[in-house]
């Protein structure tokens, strides 16, 4: 497999997964931007075994227990938007990272998901 087939396969999986043109979310960051479409989304997104909606579910978990990410878990609200999950289950994965993050943690993700819910609106 080439470079430029994982970037192509990459950037068709981002768009999938975001609903924006993938080139546009990508080009402003370089190098990085090629990472992230090459291995993100041309490498782990496009593996079988899981589908968009179960890896943005996980995405959406790390990010929050992880904290301190939260313009990536905003990206990542939106995109789990898009590929069917519901605000509701949204939240549910919220509340469902408490016992390993802590409240604070979840307590600034829960906010970020109004905030873009309030954006869609």
């Amino acid at each position: 497999m080439t470079e430029e087939s994982r970037y192509e396969r990459g950037l068709k999986k981002l768009h999938e997964v975001d609903g924006r043109e993938a080139i546009e979310i990508v080009s402003g960051l370089g190098e990085l931007g090629r990472y992230i479409a090459e291995f993100a989304y041309g490498d782990i997104y496009s593996r079988e075994g899981l589908s968009l909606r179960d890896r943005s579910i996980a995405t959406i978990a790390m990010l929050t227990a992880m904290g301190g990410r939260e313009p990536q878990l905003k990206v990542h609200f939106r995109a789990a938007l898009n590929v069917g999950l519901s605000a509701d289950e949204l939240e549910e994965i919220i509340i469902h990272t408490v016992s390993y993050a802590g409240f604070p943690t979840a307590i600034n993700a829960l906010n970020l998901l109004k905030e873009v819910l309030s954006e869609k609106e």
